[in-house]
């Protein structure tokens, strides 16, 4: 099936090893029963109603700890963390978020306040707090029905960073002496193009329902996005599957395109893959392909588009070349990275491997 547009994973990967909370900041009562560091002075409707909040002596944080000194404050508001300050200095209520491994937090979605007041003024304690703490770059992940958080921290000085079904990514970067390092969101769809090539050098083509114009009524070969969290060598092979009902299997990545600025300013990673086909009765997916066949090589070339396009006739040569073991690409080897302990598929050319 071929997908029209695709959000994918940046290439960045921030790894989580630490679950530290973080520790709260002092703040001194407001007419003995109201902490300053809840007031607001915003649009967002003034000060947070003390009634929100229920006096313990022994309230339990979310460790196991009992407060000491004033007691404890319960919020009524279940998704707040609440941590609690040992001693006479007060309390502070804290967004619930955990280091990453770049000197940043990355704040828990499940455990945001759902009311305005109280996460703007939590929001603005917990930065202070970072702030002194020296954290630089700040992850927030907005759950869809927490939606109406966003306006709020964007006029924080909150920042879109990308989106996916479901949620919303914001970022915010604390030092005023340094540029954001934070790293882009997504910047790449990728795609996969299956040449598969039966014993009567046939290739498999399709024509496509909805195609740019310069493509209309092109034969080209099977083609589409991979889906998320999918590897190229088994998205190429389920995309011919779907779209001709051929059953193949993945040899090599003979050549891949980089090209800029594509579906939504997008940049795009297209894969060429050699494909063996296992079966060859075609039944097309009718909601994406006009029409599928098994086409002579010589009158594939022939169409004035692979004669006018130097780019995807140099692709089709090569496909041809490694046909005719003149040429040898990329295969996919599973193999451990220290780096994060998971198994994974590095494609490299074996041959040239093997004179080293």
């Amino acid at each position: 099936m071929t997908i029209l547009s695709l959000n994918l994973s940046a290439s960045y990967r921030y790894r989580l090893t630490t679950h530290e909370r973080n520790s709260n900041i002092p703040a001194r009562l407001v007419n003995g029963n109201s902490p300053e560091c809840l007031k607001s002075t915003s649009s967002y409707g003034g000060r947070i109603d003390s009634s929100s909040y229920s006096i313990g002596k022994n309230f339990q944080g979310r460790n196991g700890k009992g407060a000491k000194g004033i007691g404890g404050i319960a919020p009524k508001i279940l998704s707040v963390a609440t941590t609690v300050s040992s001693g006479s200095s007060g309390l502070g209520l804290l967004l619930d978020a955990y280091d990453d491994e770049y000197g940043g937090v990355i704040i828990e979605p499940e455990h945001l306040p759902s009311n305005a007041n109280a996460f703007v003024s939590i929001l603005r304690t917990s930065l202070s707090n970072w702030k002194l703490k020296g954290k630089k770059g700040v992850w927030l992940k907005i759950l869809q029905e927490q939606a109406d958080l966003v306006p709020i921290a964007i006029k924080e000085g909150f920042d879109y960073h990308h989106a996916d079904r479901g949620y919303i990514m914001l970022t915010y970067w604390i030092p005023n002496d340094e540029p954001c390092g934070l790293p882009d969101g997504p910047t790449h769809q990728i795609g996969v193009g299956g040449f598969v090539m039966n014993d009567k050098k046939e290739v498999l083509v399709v024509q496509e329902n909805v195609c740019p114009c310069q493509c209309s009524g092109v034969w080209k070969l099977p083609t589409g996005f991979i889906n998320k969290s999918e590897e190229i060598f088994s998205g190429v092979v389920r995309e011919v599957k779907e779209e001709t009902g051929i059953d193949t299997e993945f040899l090599e990545v003979v050549a891949f395109r980089h090209v800029h600025k594509v579906a939504f300013e997008q940049s795009d990673l297209l894969f060429v893959c050699m494909l063996k086909p296992f079966s060859f009765d075609i039944r097309i997916d009718e909601k994406e392909i006009q029409a599928a066949k098994w086409m002579n090589l010589d009158e594939f070339l022939s169409q004035s588009f692979y004669e006018e396009d130097h780019m995807s006739k140099r692709v089709i040569d090569i496909c041809v070349a490694a046909c005719e073991d003149n040429y040898s690409g990329f295969i996919n080897h599973h193999l451990t990275s220290k780096f994060d302990g998971k198994l994974s598929h590095l494609y490299y050319n074996h041959e040239m491997v093997k004179k080293f």
